[in-house]
């Protein structure tokens, strides 16, 4: 096998072999499961950089370790042989601070009257619609979140009747899912949990549905991003919501349809990144035919399952499978232009360029989220999988990939200016 090392003294060394080995453990993987996602290396390469026999990898063999493990900060990995980069997690948006204040308020007494349950759910609309047009779109959700908060809540604690308390209860699960997508990648995990079982509790209070769908969504995708020991947890959440939602789906509406089929997508994702290829397709399978049960405009505001979006989801479920040919194969297929949201568009380009970065096109790759920056620099500035790539190739022997893949480092703020 070629050396991948640097030269790094031993304390070093056992530094970052000891901080593998915690952070390996916190995820569940065995040590054979990371050296696979790593890139086909062995149980023993793991071991040997674990106890220090092995010296610590160069910079791209380090990002995909982080990558593995879910990383939230290069640091938590490296010790202090590297600047603090932030990868999973953001450095915090400047709206965070704010936005916590609101989910941490507990309005038991009332000082004014709560806005109509109608009145509410307009501002969602507008909420969501602002979120798929806006290329700063964390900027503009954090903005509307804490007022959404305070009100929803207010509602929540005012409603009278039961029927006014379960719409009030809908409106509020609402409100916590759109939460979730402006903290997601955030650095306070903690506050990201709390709002998606506060979300869980108002949507199984509301008894609708859909709330209850898309409450579900969110916290499938909370579990599966804590790492495979938490896949089981993940499944249970979503399996036993589209047995729920089942018995509905014969004469279901489009909103009912559409969660139904994002959640069939999500347990196809989950079985993908555990590299279970026959369930992940054919979840995605079962998924696409619900989604051609649905009008051809239409789009889900929340989970953005749609004809238009199955596409990108194969690119998805190609790369968590790590095939490289089919997975840009699929990145070809699909047409980003045909999604009708900024950061859903943005997300689909990143999916693309670890399509093309798994299939040794890195060129292809950086272009690729130059294109996702454009689209919607506040979603590549917080995902993780676009900045291992970025700093992979500030490294790379190309002078002309070196060059452009620091541009793009110095636009989402890794690299100074």
């Amino acid at each position: 096998m070629p050396s991948d090392a640097n030269p790094g003294d031993a304390d070093d060394q056992i530094a970052f072999g000891q901080r593998l080995k915690i952070l390996r453990n916190r995820r569940g993987l065995t040590r054979d499961q990371l050296g696979g996602l790593v890139g086909g290396y062995s149980a023993e390469w793991v071991k040997g950089l674990e106890t220090g026999r092995r010296r610590v990898p160069r910079l791209p063999i380090v990002l995909r370790i982080a990558e593995a493990l879910r990383v939230r900060d290069l640091a938590d990995l490296t010790g202090d042989r590297t600047p603090n980069v932030a990868l999973f997690s953001g450095p915090g948006h400047p709206r965070l601070a704010a936005v916590k204040a609101a989910v941490d308020a507990f309005p038991v007494t009332a000082r004014r009257e709560a806005p109509p349950v109608a009145h509410l759910t307009a501002r969602l609309a507008h909420a969501w619609a602002a979120r798929h047009s806006a290329p700063h779109h964390r900027e503009v959700i954090g903005a509307l979140l804490p007022g959404l908060i305070g009100d929803a809540q207010l509602a929540a604690r005012q409603a009278d009747h039961a029927a006014d308390r379960r719409a009030a209860q809908a409106a509020l699960a609402e409100v916590y899912s759109l939460s979730q997508f402006f903290l997601a990648y955030q650095p306070d995990a903690s506050l990201l949990w709390r709002v998606a079982e506060r979300g869980l509790v108002a949507a199984q209070e509301s008894e609708d549905p859909h709330a209850i769908g898309v409450a579900a969504w969110l916290a499938a995708q909370a579990h599966r991003d804590c790492g495979p020991s938490h896949f089981d947890a993940a499944d249970a959440v979503n399996l036993e919501t589209l047995a729920f939602l089942e018995p509905l789906l014969p004469e279901a509406p489009d909103d009912i349809l559409a969660i139904a089929g994002a959640l069939t997508f999500e347990a196809g994702y989950t079985a993908a990144r555990r590299g279970e290829t026959g369930t992940a397709w054919r979840y995605w399978d079962q998924a696409r035919t619900m989604a051609n049960r649905l009008p051809s405009t239409y789009y889900h505001p929340v989970t953005s399952f749609s004809r238009a979006v199955m596409g990108a989801h194969a690119v998805t479920v190609a790369v968590e499978l790590h095939q490289g040919g089919e997975s840009v194969r699929q990145a070809a297929a699909a047409d980003a232009v045909t999604i009708p949201s900024r950061p859903r568009q943005a997300r689909h380009r990143i999916e693309a360029a670890r399509a093309y970065q798994l299939d040794g096109q890195p060129d292809t790759s950086l272009a690729t989220l130059a294109q996702a920056h454009e689209a919607a620099p506040e979603t590549i500035k917080y995902n993780g999988y676009a900045k291992r790539i970025i700093l992979e190739e500030t490294e790379s022997p190309s002078p002309t990939r070196r060059r452009r893949a620091s541009n793009l480092a110095v636009k989402l703020g890794l690299l100074a200016a």
